[in-house]
């Protein structure tokens, strides 16, 4: 099936309150101009400098979300124009972010990403240093960010039972934090599951999946 198909048949499956990230990493312009002309207007992709080679060379009504981990000292060059950041996992990052959104005069949204898997590869946060950003005064005074929901990625695993039990943990986690508000925290965002489990995760309360090789076909890495 063609790329436009293939987003056809994922967003039929979407329920209304959910968004899709096309996760278009390592993949060439031409096939994210597929998928645009298809109607997706949110990609994803895990490394700045090849996001900004895209940027540079495509329409400009689409929203770039950066799904990788991110390095401080990168943050400059995607600052004028990412929509969102999905794996903020420190303080010092958000820092970061806000002094160079305040070079371009713009809020910068992001997600901050809590670790409920069990491998200790995976980035994040823990409940306790999530609270303690949170109720921080440093983070208080950031007022060129702006943190619009929580990001999980649950174990690499085939068992979704246990799949399903760390994504309930980040919905529980998202849920008693929700009621919080001030002026650069508003939760709305719940950002689970990907190609393989995106269907587990809506079922436990995603509100953005972020799919790549079940669109674009699978990634050539160099």
């Amino acid at each position: 099936m063609s790329i436009a198909q293939n987003l056809t048949e994922i967003k039929s499956q979407l329920p209304a309150h959910v968004t899709l990230v096309a996760v278009s990493k390592t993949k060439p312009v031409a096939d994210l101009m597929e998928a645009y002309t298809a109607g997706q207007r949110i990609f994803g992709e895990n490394k700045i400098q090849e996001m900004t080679e895209k940027w540079e060379q495509m329409p400009k009504d689409i929203e770039w979300h950066m799904i990788g981990h991110v390095q401080t000292n990168k943050v400059k060059f995607m600052s004028e124009y990412v929509s969102l950041i999905h794996g903020v996992d420190s303080l010092k990052l958000l820092e970061e972010i806000n002094k160079q959104a305040q070079k371009h005069n713009r809020v910068i949204d992001c997600l901050l990403q809590v670790h409920i898997a069990e491998e200790e590869t995976k980035f994040g946060l823990n409940e306790e240093e999530l609270n303690e950003i949170l109720s921080s005064e440093d983070f208080k005074n950031l007022e060129n960010i702006r943190i619009v929901g929580l990001m999980g990625m649950a174990t690499f695993t085939e068992n979704p039972t246990q799949i399903e039990k760390e994504f309930k943990h980040l919905r529980t986690i998202f849920d008693k934090h929700s009621q919080l508000e001030t002026s650069n925290l508003k939760l709305q965002t719940l950002s689970m599951g990907m190609s393989g489990d995106y269907q587990l995760a809506i079922s436990c309360g995603s509100t953005m999946v972020r799919i790549g090789s079940s669109i674009f076909g699978n990634r050539n890495y160099q």
